[in-house]
């Protein structure tokens, strides 16, 4: 089958461990590795001793973060196999700033999941801490934030995605459809209208446009796993808020990434920034696959 997304479809599942990995994203990362057959690979990064400029202290500094790092790593590996006893886990440590060493690894692998720490917005920009957002906009595969719980409580369970009719929002909903049809869930495709203030469209007729362009747009990436329930939703606000508001009881939510980054790695669309901070359930940024990919 061609592959619909970014990223190898045989690469690994590849976490981004903190020195205190967050068990939520460790479990969601062995979870979706198992369940699509991969090996899961854990990754944390160490700035190099070049990076540290601590010459007075002769590498101790530099080999006690190795150590710590050994330990994270060593923890989630055994939270992941005690999960998944079958389960295929390596372990590696890179040297380099976190957010450049986990978008060279997108390159290889099927996903990249992150935990959050929720920065404030200057330290998203400012600090070499900040991992979900520039890796969110610059990494190679599909982006999985881990912000909350999934929500399985609705029979059957719901993902939603959110859908504007552009290139990166098309391939989102085909992710959207594969992971759906994965989990036994249904899917959500919702459209958001911004309110105008001097807006004198009548409602009714923008809201039938968009909802006929929503069909539309879903058709064909909905030919693909038929298997899976579609619903179609136009609803009327700021789209991050009624994104946010329906993630509370959903299993994701999936965007689409536009831009390919730019030197602060912030060129990837407001919707998915603000969904970074706002959202309640797994966040996944799906970026456009290369020129002439499906």
């Amino acid at each position: 089958m061609t592959a619909t997304t970014p990223g190898p479809a045989s690469g690994p599942i590849v976490l981004g461990v903190d020195p205190e990995p967050g068990p939520m994203a460790t479990a969601w990362a062995a979870d979706e590795a198992e369940r699509r057959g991969l090996p899961l690979r854990l990754v944390h990064a160490v700035p190099s001793p070049a990076r540290e400029f601590r010459p007075s202290d002769e590498g101790s500094y530099h080999k006690a973060l190795r150590a710590r790092a050994d330990e994270a790593l060593d923890r989630a590996a055994a939270e992941a196999r005690a999960r998944h006893p079958g389960l295929a886990v390596t372990t590696v440590v890179e040297e380099d700033v976190p957010a450049p060493a986990l978008c060279r690894e997108s390159a290889r692998a099927s996903l990249v999941v992150l935990g959050t720490r929720r920065l404030s917005r200057v330290a998203e920009v400012l600090s070499l801490a900040s991992v979900t957002v520039p890796v969110s906009a610059q990494a190679r595969c599909p982006v999985v934030v881990v912000l909350g719980p999934e929500h399985s409580t609705q029979e059957p369970p719901v993902v939603v995605a959110g859908v504007d009719g552009s290139p990166a929002s098309v391939t989102a909903l085909r992710f959207a459809l594969d992971l759906a049809a994965r989990r036994g869930a249904a899917l959500r495709a919702v459209r958001v209208r911004p309110r105008a203030a001097f807006d004198r469209t009548d409602p009714f007729t923008a809201e039938g446009e968009l909802r006929r362009a929503l069909i539309a747009t879903t058709e064909e990436p909905h030919a693909r796993h038929p298997e899976v329930d579609l619903t179609h939703e136009v609803l009327h606000g700021h789209p991050v808020e009624e994104l946010a508001r329906v993630s509370e009881h959903a299993l994701a939510v999936v965007v689409g990434r536009r831009g390919d980054g730019g030197f602060t790695g912030m060129r990837m669309g407001s919707v998915p920034h603000g969904l970074l901070r706002r959202a309640r359930c797994p966040v996944i940024t799906v970026p456009e696959p290369p020129e002439g990919g499906r």
